[in-house]
């Protein structure tokens, strides 16, 4: 099987890269940059083929992906810079980017006949209520400029292919790239305490143990909506810090604050980011581990 990656600089394409290469399959990673740009760790996606791509260049795209004929493309690339978003001069591209970029890779993939898995975010939804969102949910009403566009990405996958896998994901970390446990651990070393907000509440998602998931999906044909995050119970950052900090070994005191004594972030949070998953066992997918496990695993793979 051959799978294109887009997005390979950042934390999840990096890891799907290395678990497509763990399975014998051969992965082609693309990115904006001439040449490969994430960490040189002397991974599997360091020396794959890779292709310099820019997903808002529709003809690019056509051209790239039916002369790759994959069997299916797992589109990791996106705008995720959440505040930036909101920046009225960002916003042209943060939808040519996310929506517009997403569409080119679904009608290249309807050409080819491949499946595609796009990743979306808890963001699509307005954040309220404390029950579980369901993947098949259809109350879409995104609180920012991120979450809008991510949800016209997945629509644009929904209205233009059959063969799609649409994941939802939250609070992601991985070893290539910035994420909440490095900035953790970066203020921990520079502060004896720090105000972290304890009212948003979900579920971390480790991008190694989602790779793995990814790469189940696309050995079969089980299309649709998922949601996918680590199991371990909903929390909340807050949680999460103080998790961090333990495990670390760190002593700095976390206090808990609202989102509004917190203040700071230009766009709208979610409150509520809990992802109902159920939707992977009934289909024979086999879940994540606890994020409390993940974050073990990656506090020994990175430096701190």
């Amino acid at each position: 099987m051959k799978i294109f990656v887009t997005g390979v600089a950042g934390q999840l394409g990096h890891d799907v890269m290395n678990e497509l290469a763990s399975r014998g399959y051969t992965g082609i990673g693309t990115d904006l940059a001439e040449t490969y740009s994430g960490i040189q760790d002397g991974s599997y996606v360091t020396k794959a083929e890779y292709v310099p791509l820019d997903i808002t260049n529709a003809e690019d795209v056509m051209k790239t992906i039916q002369s790759l004929n994959p069997d299916a493309v797992v589109h990791c690339a996106a705008w995720t810079a959440v505040d930036l978003a909101e920046d009225e001069d960002k916003q042209a591209k943060v939808k040519a980017i996310n929506v517009d970029g997403t569409k080119n890779i679904a009608d290249a993939c309807k050409k080819v006949d491949a499946k595609m898995v796009y990743i979306s975010t808890d963001y699509v939804f307005d954040g309220q209520g404390t029950e579980p969102w369901q993947p098949d949910c259809k109350d879409y009403k995104p609180l920012n400029v991120y979450g809008q566009t991510k949800l016209g990405g997945e629509l644009a996958v929904s209205n233009t292919l059959d063969k799609y896998f649409i994941v939802r994901i939250a609070w992601v970390f991985g070893k290539n790239g910035n994420n909440f446990i490095k900035t953790m651990l970066n203020i921990g070393k520079k502060y004896d305490t720090l105000k972290v907000v304890n009212d948003q509440i979900g579920t971390p998602t480790y991008t190694y143990d989602l790779a793995r998931l990814l790469v189940d999906m696309i050995e079969t044909d089980k299309y649709g909506y998922y949601h996918a995050t680590n199991e371990g119970g909903y929390i909340s950052w807050y949680d999460f810090a103080c998790e961090i900090f333990r495990q670390a070994g760190y002593t700095t005191k976390v206090v808990p604050v609202t989102t509004e004594e917190y203040g700071l972030s230009k766009a709208a949070r979610p409150f509520n980011s809990r992802l109902n998953k159920a939707k992977l066992l009934e289909n024979g997918f086999k879940p994540l581990p606890t994020w409390q496990d993940a974050l073990a695993r990656y506090l020994d793979e990175i430096e701190f």
